[in-house]
């Protein structure tokens, strides 16, 4: 699949850290209860880490207790690319760049707009907040 964004493996270890690469490029989840995001509660954008893409808002984020900063929903549909894993919850990638932000999950039962959990790693993002403006 193609993206906007397209690096050679070498240009993308370069650029991020090993863990962030672990994340982003290598499709790794950061543990639970880790990561910068988790808990916070400030208003802002939230991009993604790799290539500087909006994909989420605080205005979307709410408290799941799973561990990962949660979201209802992408900044925009076009923000971010859903695709199937075989057996596994859908995968959620950067529709800029390609990299693994996270996984979806739907039917949950949770009192937002959609009952889908964008289930995102800290790893994967960088907040921009609103007053940074």
């Amino acid at each position: 699949m193609a993206y906007d964004i397209e690096k050679s493996d070498a240009e993308w270890h370069a650029e991020l850290t090993p863990a962030e690469y672990r994340v982003l490029r290598g499709g790794s989840d950061e543990a639970p209860f880790t990561g910068e995001y988790v808990d916070t509660k400030v208003q802002g954008v939230y991009s993604c880490r790799a290539c500087g893409a909006e994909v989420f808002t605080s205005a979307e984020k709410f408290d799941s207790r799973c561990g990962w900063p949660s979201f209802y929903d992408p900044k925009t549909l076009d923000s971010v690319r859903v695709e199937a894993s075989f057996g596994l919850a859908p995968v959620i990638r950067c529709a800029k760049c390609g990299s693994y932000l996270g996984e979806l999950f739907e039917g949950e039962g949770f009192t937002t707009p959609t009952d889908k959990r964008y289930c995102i790693n800290s790893l994967s993002l960088r907040l921009k907040p609103a007053d940074s403006e």
